[in-house]
């Protein structure tokens, strides 16, 4: 049984479907769409992605709904169906109907918790304004979309200047023509670049309120400005969902991660759990954090579906690859920025340069800026750290004349 139907719950139960044909395997999830890519949102709500079944939809354009998971797969798909609590003694999860309250009690032999990220919300007045949206599951990217469509957005605040709050701001600003705002805490994003292209920037500066007119969100205030808006993104940062885990009894780091093994067992060795809810081991630092990467995600969840059928597969963790899209900017990085390593104790130092991108022997060749960072004492280098155009994201890992990750292919994760 798999609690949780987005990434990493639908790959451990095909693969375990495959691996195992005669088993019984059921996915419940308390949402209506499931088995869904959560990066391409922003691309929806810009119109890049015209429907919003074809981020559910496979590369021969059947949608993976109910029907497809049980026709296809042999996996019995159960929506609108909530979980409970999961009782380890008798190897039961009750759950119960979203819609009309029904409750019954599911018993599992194998239990997989892919149970995802919850967005954060600042506790400011005005954060449950009409108006203020997360970016946390299809149904509220197309109440944005639509709302865009009908005209009720002339002015856009995001607060938060990560990978989401960067691609909601080009989505508002270079597609639809909104004027847009980025409200970012931290003293540095990728300021210069989102300004020319048309995006106000204030970095070092935090959101104290957000007020509203007749229920409805106008501005944003903060301790020097106050901006007007009619639409608010909250991006800063999510959660694991853990509460199903701790309720049940099983281990779960201080940050309120689920803690699991190599094989992706938790505490109690019937129950797995994969996703974006469970702590990775970043293989340069060597320190565990949540890693809320969709790639990851159906990595894990095809190693879970490994070992429950029988076949010993481990996960060593990774080492924080990533790449996105910024207007005309691709931003990649891997390892620990500059800042990081050196705050983790790393003799570290960095070196930026600027060569050619692709292939010599195409006609457009664009430069881009590298950065790496290496140990001007050691054998640890950063890899390259490439943003086409100025600028970059730092990053720094092992490397060594032998594979990057002793031995390991890096997980490379991303953002279309």
């Amino acid at each position: 049984m798999i609690i949780g139907g987005v990434a990493a719950g639908p790959k451990s139960a095909c693969r375990v479907k495959r691996l195992l044909p005669d088993a019984e395997v059921t996915i419940i999830d308390q949402d209506s769409l499931i088995s869904y890519g959560g990066c391409g949102i922003p691309y929806y709500v810009s119109g890049d992605v015209s429907d919003e079944k074809e981020l559910r939809n496979t590369s021969f354009h059947m949608t993976r709904d109910e029907a497809f998971f049980l026709k296809a797969k042999g996996v019995t798909a159960r929506t609108n169906t909530r979980a409970l609590a999961i009782d380890r003694t008798t190897k039961v999860v009750h759950v119960e109907d979203v819609h009309t309250g029904a409750k019954e009690s599911i018993p599992y032999d194998n239990l997989v918790l892919a149970t995802g990220t919850k967005p954060n919300m600042l506790p400011i007045p005005g954060a449950d304004l009409d108006g203020v949206f997360t970016i946390s599951d299809l149904h509220k990217a197309i109440a944005i979309k639509e709302r865009i469509a009908r005209g009720e957005v002339s002015q856009a605040v995001v607060i938060g200047g990560g990978a989401i709050g960067i691609e909601m701001a080009e989505a508002f600003s270079d597609l639809w023509g909104i004027k847009t705002t980025i409200l970012e805490f931290m003293p540095r994003m990728l300021e210069t670049h989102l300004t020319e292209s048309g995006v106000d920037v204030f970095t070092s500066e935090a959101a104290s309120a957000i007020e509203g007119e007749n229920g409805k969100v106008r501005r944003v205030v903060t301790p020097k400005r106050t901006l007007a808006a009619d639409l608010v993104i909250m991006a800063v940062g999510v959660r694991a969902r853990s509460e199903l885990a701790q309720a049940a009894g099983l281990l779960v780091s201080p940050m309120g991660n689920i803690v699991v093994n190599e094989r992706l067992q938790t505490s109690d060795p019937s129950i797995y759990a994969a996703g974006d809810c469970i702590e990775v081991k970043n293989l340069v630092s060597g320190k565990s954090s949540i890693a809320p990467m969709g790639s990851l995600a159906n990595r894990e969840g095809r190693i879970v579906g490994d070992n429950i059928a029988g076949i010993p597969t481990r996960y060593k963790g990774w080492i924080g690859s990533f790449t996105m899209k910024a207007f005309e900017r691709c931003i990649a990085a891997t390892g620990l920025s500059l800042e990081a390593a050196l705050s983790e104790g790393f003799d570290a130092a960095a070196v930026t340069t600027a060569q050619s991108a692709p292939a010599g022997f195409r006609q457009a060749n664009p430069q881009g800026a590298w950065r790496s960072g290496f140990r001007p004492h050691g054998r640890c280098s950063a890899g390259p750290h490439r943003r086409s155009g100025c600028g970059h994201r730092p990053g720094w890992h092992h490397r060594r004349p032998q594979p990057i990750g002793n031995g390991l292919r890096p997980a490379f994760c991303h953002r279309p």
